[in-house]
């Protein structure tokens, strides 16, 4: 394992964390207030923060089991129904984004399932006002062999798209610039062009486009 593989894994890891310090920290405080409160109504209250809380821990946790690590349990082909699911309790959570798909494939390969979940992630995050998240995906057979093909369209009144994420999918930025943010979309690209695929990313005021392809033989 090189310097820079361990540096990746560690930024990644730092990235999991940051996302689920809110949810677990809620937890803790929820307990604290939960222990030293006497009204029925407010501890009520209490229990369904405590509730809310865990399920964005577990969502989050089911959700970086598949963009990030190693998918025990799964096969080479993923069934489609395991990154719609986590990506819609994401999205639910949210609470101001509508998610539609359009999956011509019932599995798709593992890594196409990765770069999906991370460039979704991605558009999730621009969507700072709500808005739409349009998923595209399919494997399909060409001359070269089959291909998977995934497009992620955010769409909103505002899009907050960080350069330097797209630099990372476009593989112009450094690595000594990685960071927790920018992590994941290094890692994709990497993976994308790994395979000898490619990414696009198109920005606008309203909309971010994201596509990728790489084969998924």
């Amino acid at each position: 394992m090189t310097l820079a593989t361990l540096e990746l894994a560690s930024l990644l890891c730092s990235r999991l964390c940051h996302d689920l310090l809110s949810p677990v920290g809620a937890l803790s405080n929820g307990l604290e207030l939960l222990a030293d409160e006497k009204d029925p109504d407010m501890r009520q209250r209490c229990f369904e923060l405590l509730e809310q809380s865990a399920k964005t821990s577990a969502d989050k946790l089911r959700f970086f089991r598949l963009a990030f690590g190693a998918g025990g349990g799964f096969g080479e082909a993923v069934a489609m129904h395991e990154p719609r699911a986590v990506i819609d309790a994401l999205v639910g959570n949210n609470g101001r984004i509508a998610v539609t798909w359009a999956l011509a494939s019932e599995t798709m390969p593992k890594p196409a399932v990765k770069v999906l979940l991370n460039l979704a992630m991605i558009g999730i995050e621009a969507l700072v006002r709500g808005g739409t998240l349009d998923i595209v995906a399919e494997t399909r057979d060409t001359p070269q062999g089959p291909v998977s093909e995934i497009v992620i369209r955010a769409a909103g009144a505002r899009i907050a798209f960080d350069p330097t994420v797209g630099q990372a999918l476009d593989g112009t930025l450094a690595t000594s610039a990685l960071s927790p943010k920018t992590a994941p979309a290094y890692m994709i690209e990497q993976l994308v062009t790994g395979f000898g695929g490619g990414l696009q990313t198109q920005v606008s005021a309203g909309q971010l486009v994201m596509g990728a392809v790489l084969p998924a033989a």
